[in-house]
């Protein structure tokens, strides 16, 4: 979800895995091994994302998911397209946030993720979701 192309994706992917093997011997056993390890894959996420600078919007579905042929619906198809540019637009922090929330994430574990508290949380996700809103009205689209 961060990445554009699959070579984009790999990249990070081995990214995320040296940082893991790097910064191991700084998990100090203070939150779960599974909670520590996401947490390094979210900032190596949006580091990378800002050294990258993409400036390319996804030319279609078909490029980013393989989906089976009974399951092509083109509104939903034209509805992704739309909001994944909406979610391009947004900084690494709303990236983030938003991504969390679509992995089913409660306000405190999107907190305990990123470092902020839990009001910051809900807070910082409202306003990503109005962003997200504003930008997708902008594309004079609406859901």
């Amino acid at each position: 979800m961060y990445m554009d192309d699959h070579e984009g994706r790999q990249d990070l992917y081995q990214e995320i895995v040296y940082q893991l093997w790097k910064s191991y011997a700084s998990f100090k056993q203070q939150s779960k091994f599974s909670t520590w390890m996401y947490r390094v894959a979210l900032n190596t996420a949006m580091v990378f994302l800002k050294k990258e600078k993409k400036q390319q919007i996804y030319d279609s579905l078909e490029e980013r998911h393989d989906f089976p042929e009974e399951s092509y619906n083109p509104d939903k198809d034209e509805q992704l397209k739309i909001f994944y540019q909406a979610v391009h637009e947004l900084n690494a922090v709303e990236k983030a946030l938003i991504f969390l929330f679509l992995e089913g994430q409660s306000h405190r574990e999107i907190a305990a993720h990123l470092g902020i508290s839990e009001v910051n949380a809900r807070v910082k996700l409202n306003r990503t979701k109005e962003r997200i809103q504003q930008i997708i009205k902008k594309y004079n689209y609406e859901f």
